[in-house]
């Protein structure tokens, strides 16, 4: 499968990508673990690698390795640790409002910082009453002067803790046409970031509440035009947000795999290891084909991505089958590891936890199937990926 769909770099990024993780974050999980909150330090190490930039262009200091190479480096990140790799998709998710939306003076004064690793951005859409819908919000920006005076409440916003430049879309007006992105700095007065609080898994990731109080934006920091908040927040969602989320799931995956064939190999049962019980066996395989057809749904989707090909079904199935697959297996791999799964001292509780936050954001699987369904009805209303082809489509790597 890496051969259909990957190049020469493709397996070079993955494979530094893969000591990266093992040398430098593996051995901060246990840390991570016991303080369960956002660990700023590995954070800024990994966005100084350059990886935050995998779909920047390189005029913008940026890796140009497309979809699929931004999909390799969260994948690989998830594998050791799910918090890592949920902390490069939503920065991700910030770099994409400027690549997508940004002016030529928006995208030279943030790309390069970006790709550097000196400026972690992030995406601000969800609010407490209306969640996942968007024209539901009700945080506003009122024109003042050449400025804009922004009041609401965010949530849900990943590296809310550590983020340099915020992208919040609000309301400009009524209906569909009335939602607008800003750029909004973390420093800037108004803006303030809520307490963090304990979540049940991805420890070492934040994703937390912005609260917007006469936050006085200027109009040169607005996104597009007034009205384009819609596209803001959807193209980051379904074009960035459903491909990364899909990786996150796709690396815990892969580490629910080797973790329980690992303990199935140590562990003996009557005399023998206990993948020889038929039962336990059977379980492996179901992990096994799981994985290599989530991989699989994963893979064919950023393909047509870099392509710039329509892909929104293609997205949305490949995180329904990632997400589910992943929790499947790891329940599976649990009811294997059985009364020592329970414990700490094996990371397959972990893998559980963790999966389970990869559900909501872009969308629940009903959501998915919902959309899936439209899709077969003939009544789906257009597609993302169609309507930014050219700004996403990438020249074949080598």
């Amino acid at each position: 499968m890496d051969g259909y769909f990957a190049s020469r770099l493709h397996h070079q990024l993955r494979g530094q990508v893969r000591h990266f993780a093992e040398s430098e974050v593996r051995p901060l999980i246990p840390a991570m673990e016991a303080a369960r909150s956002v660990h700023r330090d590995l954070s800024r190490h990994i966005a100084r690698q350059g990886w935050l930039g995998a779909t920047i262009s390189r005029d913008h200091g940026g890796m140009d390795v497309g979809h699929l190479g931004k999909t390799i480096i969260i994948e690989e990140l998830s594998r050791v640790s799910a918090a890592m790799g949920a902390m490069v998709q939503a920065s991700q998710l910030g770099a994409a409002k400027i690549v997508h939306f940004g002016s030529d003076e928006q995208k030279k004064t943030w790309l390069p910082a970006i790709a550097a690793g000196e400026c972690l951005p992030t995406i601000a859409v969800t609010e407490p009453e209306s969640g996942g819908h968007v024209l539901g919000m009700s945080a506003t920006a009122v024109r003042d002067g050449d400025d804009y005076l922004l009041n609401g409440r965010k949530v849900y916003v990943g590296n809310s803790h550590i983020g340099d430049l915020h992208g919040i879309v609000v309301r400009t007006g009524p209906g569909s046409k009335g939602l607008t992105a800003f750029l909004v700095e973390a420093d800037r007065p108004g803006l303030r970031v809520g307490d963090q609080k304990p979540t049940m898994g991805l420890h070492g990731f934040g994703f937390g509440e912005l609260l917007l109080h006469d936050c006085r934006v200027p109009a040169a920091n607005r996104l597009g035009d007034e009205g384009d908040g819609l596209a803001v927040a959807y193209s980051s969602s379904v074009l960035y947000g459903r491909a990364n989320l899909t990786a996150v799931s796709l690396g815990i995956h892969r580490a629910v795999l080797e973790e329980t064939t690992r303990f199935c190999e140590e562990r003996h049962r009557y005399g023998k290891p206990l993948h020889e019980l038929p039962s336990v066996k059977l379980k492996l395989g179901q992990i096994q084909s799981r994985l290599m057809t989530a991989r699989l749904a994963a893979y064919h989707a950023v393909h047509l991505l870099d392509a710039g090909l329509p892909c929104d079904a293609e997205l949305m199935n490949a995180k329904l089958v990632n997400v589910e697959s992943a929790l499947d297996s790891a329940r599976d791999a649990m009811e294997i590891h059985a009364a020592a799964g329970l414990f700490t001292d094996r990371p397959i509780e972990r893998y559980l936890r963790d999966a389970h936050h990869i559900f909501a954001p872009a969308g629940t699987s009903d959501i998915q199937l919902l959309r899936l369904a439209e899709v077969a009805l003939g009544t789906s209303k257009g597609q993302w990926s169609e309507r930014l082809a050219d700004v996403v489509r990438m020249e074949p790597a080598l």
